[in-house]
């Protein structure tokens, strides 16, 4: 049985992934297991190999480094590659995973290396540190543009535009699309943070509305309202709900 340190590689960027390889092939101690382009591949070599380290890289086509942190189910140690500083630098400085900016130095790449060690050997470590870089993501207010997600093998990419509304349910929010309707486990102020607030409006704690799909208010008693959607549905309208429906449309 190999006590080696099984590794991926994920970078869309061939060059990127020479160096990574490169780096590596001066420490014995280290496997590579398997190199992956995309997200989607390296979701589904991480789920088959179980490996004990990753290099992730951040910016990639389809679903990025985030998204598919979130769509693990047993992360491995990761070691992100990044060529923007402007929110990473910030998210991990206060986590014990590592990151390299590129372009690193090898001296650069041997410190994060030597940094993951204790990780790969204490899983519960790793597991705070992954959580505390989900959080720290999440706390960044920035617009998003899709949701990705995972059920069973299945990922699907929503775009924001395509989501009619999000219900609160337990720990996870119900997101009702286009598409059909998927659970997300991400609360209803993740949400109502980080849509774009012309558009999606909190009508009530367990509701976000996309606007776009508003058909009408209509009042049901003296001091109670609900809203009509374009498909008939129905749904509840608090007191600040209504007044941020007024303000906004």
């Amino acid at each position: 049985m190999s006590n080696k340190i099984r590794t991926i590689i994920i970078d869309d960027e061939q060059l990127a992934q020479s160096i990574t390889r490169g780096y590596l092939s001066k420490h014995p101690e280290i496997e590579i297991i398997a190199e992956c382009s995309n997200g989607f591949d390296a979701i589904k070599k991480i789920n088959e190999e179980k490996p004990d380290l990753i290099f992730l890289d951040i910016q990639m086509p389809k679903i990025n480094g985030f998204e598919m942190l979130e769509l693990l189910e047993d992360p491995p140690v990761i070691i992100f590659t990044t060529a923007y500083d402007q929110y990473a630098i910030k998210a991990f400085e206060v986590c014990a995973v590592d990151y390299l900016l590129k372009p690193y130095s090898e001296e650069r790449f041997n410190d994060a290396l030597k940094k993951t060690y204790p990780f790969i050997h204490d899983k519960l470590e790793q597991n705070s540190a992954i959580r505390n870089i989900i959080e720290h993501n999440d706390e960044k207010i920035e617009f998003l543009e899709r949701v990705v997600i995972k059920d069973g093998s299945k990922i699907t990419i929503l775009p924001v535009d395509s989501i009619k509304w999000i219900e609160a349910q337990d720990d996870y929010v119900m997101i009702n699309s286009e598409q059909g309707r998927f659970l997300k486990k991400k609360t209803m102020k993740y949400f109502e943070n980080h849509l774009n607030e012309n558009m999606f409006i909190r009508i009530h704690r367990s509701y976000i509305i996309n606007a776009d799909y508003i058909q009408h208010l209509e009042q049901k008693g003296k001091e109670s309202y609900q809203l009509i959607l374009k498909n008939g549905k129905e749904l509840p309208v608090s007191k600040t709900g209504l007044s941020k429906l007024k303000s906004t449309l």
